[in-house]
């Protein structure tokens, strides 16, 4: 697959890196791509450095979007004619502390945060993953065959379930899937499995107490 990464720090550098190890092509972006350049080199073959702009009009398979909160508003409204129809995976928190007052607001709404990710990306196909695992949980558990990390992740559709849940497995994490983007209050900051680095049995009883 072809994965643009929008917002290219820790979660998305060390995603984007094993990405990249796995065969995909890998678009890193971020508002100063020239400061990506050691990533991609990094990453291989398969990787790149771009702008944003890039990164929305290389036409991905897949976009990642690893920002923090507070940036969603503006890039959905900038890059709407480019995401349409296309899959987003949604790895963003809302922390108040960082984002301001947007993040406070989405946090005591009745809608959840990817369920605000995806009415802002309103024409693409939204998932949700790898905003409750740590990041450096996230570069060091990958590529096990055995005691897996499950990674939960929730979907709009069959597309985005099943690229999701693709990408999860292809760097070996166990893909646990909790439902539509509804479902995925639990994995929001201070929630019941945000942070948690387990495996699925433990994840699944997590889930269901």
């Amino acid at each position: 697959m072809k994965i643009g990464i929008i917002g290219s720090g820790n979660i998305g550098g060390n995603l984007g890196k094993h990405w990249a190890k796995g065969g995909h092509q890998v678009l890193f972006s971020s508002r100063h791509p020239e400061e990506l350049k050691d990533l991609a080199r990094e990453a291989g073959n398969n990787a790149q450095a771009v702008s944003v702009e890039k990164a929305f009009e290389a036409n991905a398979d897949v976009y990642l979007l690893a920002t923090p909160f507070k940036a969603i508003d503006k890039l959905a409204e900038l890059y709407a004619g480019e995401y349409g129809n296309k899959v987003i995976i949604d790895a963003t928190n809302p922390y108040p502390e960082r984002d301001g007052e947007m993040a406070q607001d989405v946090r005591d709404s009745n809608r959840n945060a990817s369920e605000y990710t995806a009415m802002k990306f309103g024409t693409a196909k939204t998932a949700k993953a790898f905003n409750s695992i740590k990041a450096e949980h996230l570069r060091d558990y990958a590529w096990r065959t055995q005691d897996k990390i499950a990674i939960p992740f929730a979907a709009q559709d069959e597309d985005s379930r099943a690229k999701t849940q693709q990408l999860i497995e292809d760097i070996g994490f166990d893909a646990v899937y909790i439902g539509d983007l509804q479902q995925t209050k639990i994995m929001d900051p201070e929630q019941k499995i945000y942070g948690k680095s387990v495996g699925r049995q433990e994840l699944e009883q997590l889930i269901k107490s």
